[in-house]
């Protein structure tokens, strides 16, 4: 989230949930792994401190998931170095960093997390009937505006790399404005919606996860062009059809972009652990995860629930049933 280390897990302070009463949330910020300026923006924002610690767990879980069967799995192990190279995966974790912190920090206003901002304010949303009937529209507008000061992006990098990770960082904040949609209630007599109530709502995290991996499979190898008619260096990425040489083309707002070829992640090395061991499908992943070195197939009978039945009033009922499962895993 810093552009350092993205998604370390921060220490837990006593408590469930990591809380700690009075001015806990400064002794928090001092753990974060953040700059002079982050840390004194965090200090000034009762609730900041929790809502990175939970943007974080989100992005772990997320890339996590949309990776679990590909040879690279999000492992939290190499991190450090692959943020240090200019891989699709880096692109991918610069992204799903900044969507995660965009997401959580909405959602946490919205919540009542954050002493700074509330609910959505967005000219044409009826807040106090909102608020009447329960509702609060998640503050994206305050969300990205902050993103924006807590990361320091007004100014753009003049290396290649620097310009890299800020396109993939704002490519993040994209998706979830994309799954940002207008959830509306009807309240009236019989069902009719003689009275309305509307508010902003994010899409579930999943789904702006999804769109990130799909842009991942896409994404799109650039290098540093100068472009003579706003005198500063630019993005450039493959020729497309309607671009001539001179003028190569320029990365989409929503692309994700890399400077340099990843590695296999078949063997263990500082990026990864490799895939030895991994559990995948024979049908589906099993030979490209494998790296061609095969698999091993072994039998377990696997517990769980079955026959259940609802009792009155208040409890379902089950017996336990086992069945043989067949695991396959890559070979050393």
């Amino acid at each position: 989230l810093t552009g350092k280390e993205a998604l370390t897990h921060f220490p837990s302070l006593g408590g469930p949930g990591g809380s700690v009463p009075g001015k806990g949330h400064v002794k928090q910020c001092e753990l974060l792994q953040l700059s002079r300026k982050q840390k004194r923006l965090c200090r000034r924002e009762p609730g900041l401190a929790e809502t990175l610690r939970d943007a974080i767990r989100l992005g772990v879980l997320e890339c996590q998931f949309q990776f679990r069967s590909e040879r690279w799995n999000c492992s939290l192990e190499g991190r450090p170095s692959l943020l240090k190279r200019g891989f699709k995966e880096t692109a991918f974790l610069y992204a799903v960093s900044s969507a995660a912190l965009t997401h959580s920090l909405a959602r946490a206003c919205s919540a009542g997390r954050m002493e700074r901002c509330t609910c959505d304010d967005s000219p044409g949303l009826e807040n106090r009937k909102a608020w009447q009937w329960g509702v609060c529209g998640d503050n994206l507008k305050y969300s990205t505006k902050f993103l924006k000061k807590f990361l320091g992006q007004k100014r753009i990098g003049k290396d290649l790399r620097a310009k890299v990770d800020i396109h993939n960082t704002n490519v993040g904040i994209k998706a979830v404005k994309n799954g940002l949609k207008t959830t509306c209630k009807c309240h009236g007599v019989s069902g009719s919606c003689a009275v309305r109530t509307c508010w902003k709502q994010l899409s579930p995290f999943h789904e702006i996860g999804r769109l990130l991996k799909l842009r991942y499979d896409d994404a799109v190898k650039v290098f540093s062009t100068s472009n003579d008619a706003v005198g500063h260096s630019e993005l450039a990425g493959p020729h497309r059809h309607g671009h001539s040489a001179k003028h190569p083309a320029l990365p989409r707002p929503t692309d994700l972009v890399y400077v340099e070829d990843s590695p296999s992640f078949c063997r263990p090395s500082k990026y990864s652990l490799g895939t030895a061991g991994r559990t995948c499908s024979r049908e589906g992943n099993c030979d490209s995860m494998c790296c061609g070195r095969g698999y091993n197939t072994q039998s377990r009978l696997v517990t769980f629930s079955c026959h259940c039945q609802v009792r009155w009033c208040c409890y379902v009922e089950c017996q336990q049933c086992m069945q043989e499962e067949v695991v396959y895993s890559c070979k050393q």
